[in-house]
């Protein structure tokens, strides 16, 4: 009937795929095949709050590039083929050369029943503990604290103590960008109880900086000899909880001697930081009786990661502020589902259900409730060593699954030459090309979210369903599914045989509550009969859940129980010194992390034009004076290099980064970039306790690059032919931009633009010289719509980009009104919105200034009017730097 309102689409209840916050979403699925995401205000991690990214989520789910059929050696195969293929091949290695020939690689984007079967397969029944995970990079410097303190890998607290305390030290995080939904609940929490203090320890001044009372620019691994300070200032202060440390805890001496160890001189050369900034942060931690830690990878990032986190650590036992409301050290993380992974034993050196591989006792209860013979008996090889192996002939058959080492592991040129070398690899994913599938010689395709079906666990131990809403697209299958159909193959039907997740879960949980009588922390055996239907109904909870306890303690140690031998807290007498890594040769640190907008190596959220809007390309961040010194000018393009490999990068300069270091982003690869794969430069310098790489101290330099022309264009279909030496891809609403560059020139211009656009059948050329500059524009048109429009400059472009992409498909009937197109303006005469700040809302610094011109006083101002901020808010701390600096430059 006219007029009548389109049914709004039925919702399922599912979880966000990003970090580890693990928002509650609710995804609508609309008859035209379009999705609505909304935040579920029902969930206890967001209360219906959503960052960009997980706003932008239905903007993900299109099959473009999608791996949709079993592929051997590029041809498309039966499932059977696929998987007898792969079944042999791993039974052959281990014939021929033994269980540890043979390696899985997996990801803290697999759900926890994925996990679960890959790590029954390979620690169970083949009989090798050579399964680790990405988590490895992120975790496993907490894993390896947690276990060296609680003797278990157990979060004390939950997100609410962070709404409860009086104090929030923020290390090692970016978490207005990093967990934007826990940065907002600490904003409200501040706004709502003003005398909350918030400290910031980072190298950079990051948009968190902006809820900071105090800020510590501390040097890249300078945190281990701050926190041993601190310990010895609580000593020596009368802060210790004796009652605590006598009662808990063991240690304590040792601990305390050797923070003692170190002079307030020694910790100032350390940290680089002022004398009065450090006794000003011992001071606020002393006094405040509620105090949160809370921690990420610029803790967990390092060489000496897992003394880091035992540095914070010892500071919570010592004041007994732990497992309290409103206190603990809370480590949060990367990945939507690193929880859930170590929970299931995913990393190389643990077993399910939190168990010590390590330990006879745990290996025995394990191989009894699995039924399997010749399990694992030590630890197998962390990720860095795995892939080591993998490149010198250790390892003959390696699966990889959703994950893409290529570009996130450190020294990723040695891992994709040792791919390249490796017999045999299968990769399991939803993308039919990245970086890593490409090296695969058996390809298996995945389901993405919003068609997996499972469980996540978040960093306050919460375990979540993740529903399905949208079919499998062509032949892809779960992952749980990939693997036990090849453990059939292998010979273990009976071990393997489930009729989907539910079961799976039920398992796991049953293994958790499995002679456990309290002894160990992850116990959510209430759920051990769980059946399909409860499964299809289950809320979010937290852990443990017990048989016959269901509404037990969601917070640990607060009266002791620790997870050790006789159930005692452990000190850890920490080794505070920092290296030292810089030299003549490479005089700068080079620290990597995420985007805001951008995601992993952005297989997903490069999917969105929106979130594309923000970083378009990768870029380093250095201080002026620093490139000043080299000569390096604003936008121009930098060469960042060491003995592992060479990136090209866009200079941004900004005086929030430190003099001396650098920083670039994490996410570009071979897929959207020409050289921006920063771990190429990251050694593999690991820690010797818990594996992890130190991805935050690098020694670098950085170098001008003499580029003969700058460009940049926007086409209605992804750029071919011969590329220029330099680009970068990034979506827009009606196709694609390009950041470009060429080293010696571009030749023709109009021939580059064609070959870039891949222009074909009857194409008009519009082209414009500015002799004065040396600029050139083209702009091409099919059946009078706009194709492609290039801009061409001796100098770093500066035009209204926003417009020109909204101009692509446009019908330009007047010939005159083309012209505007090469001019740089908007066929709508539409004002340039500039850089865009709120990717949610598509708001651009230029209608910022502009409401602040108007008379919009403060960020509050800016949402009503704009909208800005107002949906995700993890803009807010931007639009507030925006409004700071014109307030220091008016006071100028």
């Amino acid at each position: 009937m006219a007029g009548r309102e389109a049914p709004e689409p039925p919702t399922v209840r599912t979880t966000c795929p990003y970090c580890g916050v693990g928002c509650g979403i609710l995804a609508g699925r609309h008859p035209g095949g379009s999705v609505s995401i909304t935040g579920d205000h029902e969930h206890p991690a967001n209360f219906g709050r959503l960052c960009s990214k997980g706003s932008a989520l239905g903007e993900t789910v299109d099959l473009d590039g999608r791996l949709l059929f079993p592929q051997v050696d590029g041809r498309r195969v039966p499932w059977d083929d696929a998987l007898d293929l792969v079944a042999q091949r791993f039974s052959e290695a281990i014939a021929s050369h033994g269980p540890d020939s043979v390696a899985f690689y997996v990801s803290g984007q697999l759900l926890t029943e994925d996990y679960y079967v890959a790590n029954k397969l390979m620690k169970g029944f083949i009989g090798s503990a050579n399964i680790d995970t990405n988590s490895r990079l992120c975790m496993a410097s907490s894993v390896a604290g947690h276990r060296r303190a609680f003797g278990t890998d157990t979060v004390p607290g939950t997100y609410e103590d962070l709404e409860l305390a009086d104090l929030v030290v923020v290390t090692g995080s970016n978490l207005a960008w990093c967990h934007p939904v826990l940065y907002q609940r600490l904003l409200a929490a501040k706004a709502a109880r003003p005398q909350m203090r918030v400290v910031l320890i980072d190298p950079r001044a990051t948009m968190t900086d902006h809820i900071a009372d105090l800020h510590l620019a501390i040097k890249a691994d300078g945190d281990a000899a701050l926190f041993c300070g601190l310990l010895a200032h609580i000593a020596a202060s009368s802060h210790l909880d004796r009652t605590y440390i006598e009662k808990h805890t063991d240690g304590f001496a040792a601990a305390l001697a050797a923070a003692r160890a170190l002079s307030l001189d020694e910790i100032v050369r350390q940290t680089g930081l002022p004398a009065g900034q450090i006794g000003e942060f011992y001071r606020l931690f002393a006094n405040a009786e509620r105090t949160v830690t809370i921690y990420s990878q610029g803790v967990n990032q390092s060489s000496g990661g897992t003394d880091k986190v035992n540095a914070i650590i010892n500071c919570h036992l010592a004041t007994g502020r732990i497992g309290r409301p409103g206190a603990g050290p809370f480590s949060v993380t990367g990945q939507p589902n690193a929880m859930g992974g170590r929970e299931v034993g995913g990393l190389a050196n643990m077993l399910a259900s939190h168990m010590d591989i390590e330990n006879a006792a745990h290996r025995d209860i394990v191989g009894r409730f699995w039924g399997s013979r010749g399990a694992a008996e030590k630890s197998g090889l962390k990720a860095v060593d795995l892939f080591r192996a993998v490149g010198d002939g250790r390892i003959k058959a390696l699966w990889i699954m959703a994950t893409n080492p290529v570009d996130s592991l450190p020294d990723a040129n040695a891992v994709q030459a040792a791919l390249e070398a490796c017999p045999f690899v299968v990769v399991s994913d939803m993308m039919a090309d990245t970086d890593t599938v490409r090296h695969a010689h058996v390809r298996l395709p995945a389901l993405a979210w919003g068609e997996k079906d499972g469980t996540v666990t978040n960093s306050e131990r919460r375990i979540s369903r993740q529903r399905a809403f949208l079919p499998p697209p062509g032949e892809a299958k779960p992952d749980w599914w990939h693997v036990c159909q090849v453990a059939r193959r292998m010979g273990y039907s009976e071990a393997f045989d489930y009729a989907g997740p539910a079961e799976i879960y039920r398992e796991h949980a049953a293994l958790t509550g499995f002679e456990n009588n309290g002894s160990r922390d992850l116990d959510i055996g209430a759920h051990a009969a769980i059946t399909k239907a409860e499964f299809d109904r289950m809320m979010p909870f937290q852990w443990p859940l017990r048989q016959g306890q269901p509404d037990g303690d969601t917070r640990f140690f607060a009266d002791g129980g620790f997870y050790t031998t006789n159930r005692r807290g452990r000190f850890i007498a920490v080794d505070a010194a920092r290296p030292e890594r810089m030299s003549d040769a490479f005089p700068l640190v080079l620290n990597t992390g995420r985007v805001r907008d951008h995601w992993h190596t952005m297989t997903r959220t490069a999917k969105s034009h929106r979130l594309s809007g923000h970083a378009t390309e990768p870029y380093c961040e250095m201080h002026p004076d620093d490139a000043a010194v080299l000569g390096i000018g604003a936008g121009t393009l930098v060469r960042v290099e060491n003995a592992h490999g060479t990136v090209v990068a866009r200079a941004l300069l900004s005086d929030r980064q430190a003099r001396g270091s650098v920083f670039v982003p994490m996410h570009w690869t071979d897929q959207n970039s020409a050289r921006g794969r920063i771990n190429a430069l990251v050694p593999p310098v690991i820690d010797p306790v818990s594996g992890q790489p130190a991805s935050k101290n690098v020694a670098v330099r950085v170098a001008a690059l003499p580029v003969a022309h700058y460009g940049y264009a926007v086409l209605a279909a992804r750029p071919g032919g011969d590329m220029p030496d330099y680009w970068a891809l990034a979506r827009e609403s009606g196709g694609w931009s390009v950041e470009f560059a060429s080293f010696t020139g571009v030749g023709d211009v109009s021939t580059r633009a064609r070959a870039m656009a891949g222009a074909a059948g009857e194409t008009e050329l519009l082209t414009y010289r500015d002799e004065a500059t040396g600029s050139e524009r083209v702009a091409l048109f099919q059946d009078s719509r706009l194709i492609g429009a290039f801009f061409f400059s001796q100098r770093p472009i500066v035009i209204a980009r926003a417009h020109v992409a909204e101009e692509l498909h446009t019908v330009f009937g007047d010939p005159r009104s083309r012209c505007r197109v090469v001019a740089g303006q908007p066929g709508s005469g539409r004002p340039d919105p500039g850089r865009i700040v709120c990717s949610c809302l598509t708001v651009g610094v230029n209608q910022i200034n502009a409401a602040l011109d108007g008379g919009c006083p403060d960020a509050d101002a800016i949402g009503r009017a704009l909208g800005a901020g107002t949906n995700c808010g993890s803009c807010r701390s931007e639009i507030q730097a925006i409004i700071n600096e014109r307030t220091t430059q008016a006071a100028e």
